[in-house]
Formats: C-alpha cells, structure tokens, sequence
C-alpha cells in the first residue's frame, strides 16, 4: 500500500471510513452494508473542512482479518478511521459504529443504533455529524442543510441504486476494457430505480453520467445515448438546480457531450464547493485541462485525486501512463506505479502501464514479453492480453506471432485509443508482414467498407475519418487518403482537443510517411514532437508506421534527441 514518509503531513481532520463488516443472515444484502458506509463517507466528505478518503481506496480493507489501523491510517494519510458492523433483519437495522484514532489506537467514540430500517438515512446523517464534531471539523450552514438530505423514502429504489453503484465503482476503478457492457447494466439498475421514486437525485444524476459514458465510448446508437443523458440532467435539474451533484453532471455533459470546456469547468468549480471531497470533480477537471493542453495543473488535480484515493488504480494509470509520461517525467511514474504494484501485485492493467513506460522511455520491450506470458495476464480480460500480445508482435515485427495472438480473439475489436480500427486492418498489417500481398488487400478491402459504414453514421467524425485515411493509404490511394487525414485534422484540431489533436496530428505524419511524402512527415514530426504530447522514443524507434523514414538524417536525428540519456 501507498505511505507516507512522514506523520507529521497527516492531517488532523482526516479520515478514512473503512467497510462495514455485514453481520446479516443474508450474506446477499452485502451491497446494502456497502451502501451504508458509503452514505457516511459520502456525507462526511460533503465537509470542506475535512479530508475524507474516497471509496475505491478503503475497500482495499474489506477482509475479515484483523486490521492493523495504525499501518492503514499511515497508508492511507489520515490520522482517523471509522469502522463499524451493519445487521439487516426484516424491517430493522441495528448499527454499530466506532471512530478510532489511527496514531495511537485510542477509541474516541462508539454507538449501537437500534431502529427501524426506514431510519436508515437518518443513523448515517447522525452519525456523520457527530464524527465531525468529534474531530472539531468546522461545518457551514449549506453544508449541515446537505447532511439533513435523504436521498429517497423508497428503500425498493435505494436497493437497486446500490447495485448499480457496485458495477460503477468496479468499473471506474479498473484498468481495460468490458466498461461498456457494465455500464448498459447500470442503465438497467438506474431505470428501474427511478421508475420506484422519480425524485431520487443520486440515481438520476448516476445515470446521466452513464449515458454520458456510453455516448463517449461511442457505444451502439452514441446518439441516443446523449439525448437520454439530457432528458436526465433536465430531471435533475428541475429538482435539485443547486445540488453539488448537478453541477458535476452539467460539466461532464459540456465536456464529454460537446467538447465545450469553458463552462465545463465553471460547472465543476460550483461543483467542488459543494462536493470537495470528491475525486469525480478532480478526475475531470485534470481531462478537461488535459484536452486544452495545460499540462501541468491537469497533472497537479490528478495528484490530488491521488492523494483523496491513493488506492484507485485507474487514477494512478491516468497520471502516470498519460500525464508523467507525456511529460517525460519517467522516473516519477515508474516510481508510483511500483509502488502501487507492490500492494496491487498481478494487475494486468497496472503492469501493463509499467511495461509501456520501459517501452515509450527506452525502447525496451523487456517487461512487455515477460507481462503477456505471466500469470498476471492468465487472470486478465482476455481482450487486454489480445491487445498487449497483438501491439507487441508487430513492434517485433514477428507477424506470425500477432496472427496467432489476434485469430484467438477474431470475435471482438480491439480498443485503439478510441478510434475504430477494425481487426480486418491488423489482420491485413499481418499478412503483408507475412508477404501475402493478395490476403492484405482483401483485408484492407474489408475494413474500408465498415469505416465508411461507421463514417455514414457518423460523417463529422475526426478519428474514423482519420483511419479511413490510413486505409486509403495501404491501398495506394494516395489522394484520397491524404484529403481524409488532412480534412480529420481540420475537424478536430489541437486548439479543440490536445489529446485526439496530437493523435490525429501523428496519424497524419504516418500518412505522409506511407504515401512517400517523406518531407511532409519529417516537418510535422520536427515541428510537433517538441510538443506535450510528443511522440515517444520507443514509437519512434520501434513503431512499423516510421518504417519509410528510417535511415533518412533528419529522422535519425529525431530519434537521437529522444533517446534515454546515459
């Protein structure tokens, strides 16, 4: 687990509330335990003068072992921690809480409630004001009126909603694919809850996030996702306009709805009075900067999310797979991501981002062979491990290697940054490899025809515009893959969107490269590489698009300013 190096930058308002042990007949009513420790930390991290440690980091301790508090208050930076058992029998709760300090071991308050489980809202509300006071946490008008909310009087639909945030809370949490499938569950959850009690803010506000997610990952009709996502915020909006949750929503919905960063981050700033706790607003505030190209405060919110959810593993991908890396800030990231690695040993998805850092700083493809044959990736998404052994391959340029490891999973599409790259595109990569030039085109041939069904739904859309363009160039057409890639970048400039901007950009040079525009290429590339978002010197040294350029001067000096220093 993560430590601190020293006590003394522990917070004295700090906190972190541990899961609940379930002591009910049913073990099945586990998530309903779940939810009533989250409803306490949920309340308690409404308290801007506290530090309240998110979710994702303190499941970490959910084990019927002996807990050492000391150990977790110094892994988690809090100097608090409250833990407590949940019993549900029929129609009554009986709750017991305890705030221990976590410096000295010393109990500073416990209780045993006893009540009906309509009182449910009303124990959790009590017992996060009485933490609060315990730890001299100043607490504002608007933010003890927020603990009074109870978030529904259906218990039906706070079931439901509690599921639903089981799936979302795995989902977010985690590095790699299968996302979209758990998010079409959660709509299901969420429906049927709101169907129970159309007030329930949470919920509603949970689903047009999901629907929001959906529309991003381009999943189905991306279409009807955003339309429901809207029909849900206007719901929300007409109940609660000022609630912290509101906010947050409004700015996901500018962000990923319209790429309209401006008020996306006004909605967040409201946001984060209301909700400082909560990392939501941190994780998108650092993307939405991230896209403009402010680096650095889209790494420092990252940090904080970090530090209010030292064991999210996600997060810890985001900064350092993508904004250390970036910023060629290899050592830091190699460092957190070991360190992460030694509490989170045999996660696919986090060694997968420690092999890309050897990968994208040295070239070196050491850790990425070892990753794809270890038991890390024996209990993987099988998908991830396609990915990883497909990528690796072909760096390799050992295409019977990546036609094996691609016709093991030919049933599904590999993810590429969110462009849709269809298998029939690796598949052709592979047989020209392997010289079958016939076998190549046929492939290519096949995946032109379903870019150009995706791009009839969707003709504005930059990134399949851009891999109709590689396609196009594969197959000679010269023209018209130049005047795709050159009219997907228009679409979706650097100005708009640093992150796609940048891919799209380099996509661009690897068209130039292909089509032998040799000096086109080699001006982006020398023009864009000093850039954040630069390529890196395992791209550019080991990636089969630079192919055409090695050998030339100016390329090989390109790559020698990115080599590793001695």
């Amino acid at each position: 687990m993560p430590t601190l190096n020293a006590a003394s930058s522990v917070p004295e308002k700090s906190i972190a509330v541990l899961p609940f042990e379930n002591l009910s007949a049913n073990q099945e009513t586990a998530f309903f335990t779940d939810g009533v420790q989250d409803e306490i930390l949920s309340d308690l991290a409404k308290v801007a003068d506290l530090k309240v440690i998110s979710r994702t980091s303190v499941m970490q301790y959910k084990t019927p072992r002996a807990r050492n508090l000391r150990e977790i208050g110094r892994q988690l930076g809090v100097a608090h921690v409250l833990e407590g058992s949940v019993q549900r029998v029929g129609n009554r709760i009986r709750l017991n809480a305890q705030l221990i300090d976590a410096r000295t071991d010393a109990h500073l308050w416990a209780q045993t409630y006893d009540r009906e489980l309509a009182d449910v809202f009303a124990i959790q509300s009590e017992i996060a004001k009485t933490i609060a006071d315990q730890l001299q946490a100043q607490i504002s008008p608007r933010e003890e009126a927020a603990l009074d909310v109870q978030p529904t009087g259906d218990l039906t639909a706070y079931d439901l909603y509690l599921r639903a945030t089981q799936i979302e809370r795995s989902r977010a949490s985690s590095i790699g694919s299968g996302g979209a499938e758990e998010a079409k569950r959660e709509v299901g959850l969420l429906t049927e809850a709101i169907q129970h009690d159309p007030d329930f803010l949470p919920a509603i506000c949970l689903l047009a996030q999901t629907h929001l997610y959906l529309y991003w990952m381009n999943v189905d009709q991306p279409a009807a996702h955003l339309e429901q996502a809207k029909k849900t915020l206007d719901a929300a909006v007409r109940l609660q306009p000022n609630a912290g949750e509101v906010h947050l929503m409004k700015g996901i919905l500018y962000y990923w709805g319209a790429r309209d960063y401006a008020p996306a981050l006004a909605e967040l700033a409201l946001a984060r009075r209301r909700l400082p706790n909560d990392i939501r607003v941190l994780f998108f505030t650092a993307m939405i900067e991230r896209r403009q190209g402010n680096w650095g405060e889209s790494t420092r919110h990252l940090e904080q999310a970090v530090a209010l959810d030292p064991c999210n593993i996600a997060i810890i991908a985001e900064l350092c797979g993508a904004n250390y890396f970036v910023l060629q800030r290899y050592a830091d990231a190699i460092k957190k991501v070991d360190s992460a690695l030694a509490w989170k040993p045999l996660d696919f998805g986090l060694e997968y981002v420690r092999a890309y850092l050897d990968f994208g700083s040295k070239a070196d493809l050491r850790r990425w062979t070892e990753l794809v044959a270890s038991k890390a990736a024996e209990n993987a998404d099988p998908k991830d491990v396609v990915v990883a052994r497909v990528d690796l391959a072909l760096k390799r340029r050992d295409y019977r290697a990546a036609g094996e490891a691609l016709a093991a999973h030919a049933a599904a599409e590999i993810d590429d940054n969110g462009f849709f790259t269809p298998n029939e595109w690796r598949q052709a990569i592979i047989a020209r490899g392997l010289g079958n030039n016939a076998r190549a085109n046929a492939a290519l041939i096949a995946a032109r025809k379903r870019v150009v069904a995706t791009l009839e739904k969707q003709p504005e859309d930059a990134k399949t515009l851009m891999v109709l363009g590689q396609v196009d160039a594969a197959l000679g057409r010269k023209e018209n893959a130049l005047r795709e890639a050159q009219r997907a970048v228009e679409l979706l400039p650097v100005a708009k969107d640093s992150v796609n901007g940048y891919h799209l950009l380099f996509r661009l040079a690897g068209i130039y490269a292909q089509t032998k525009e040799t000096d086109r290429a080699l001006d982006l590339l020398e023009r864009e590489l000093p850039q954040p978002y630069g390529l890196s010197y395992g791209s550019l040294k080991l990636d089969e698009t630079w192919d055409p350029l090695r050998g030339h001067p100016r390329f090989e000096k390109l790559v020698a300013t990115l080599a590793p220093k001695a």
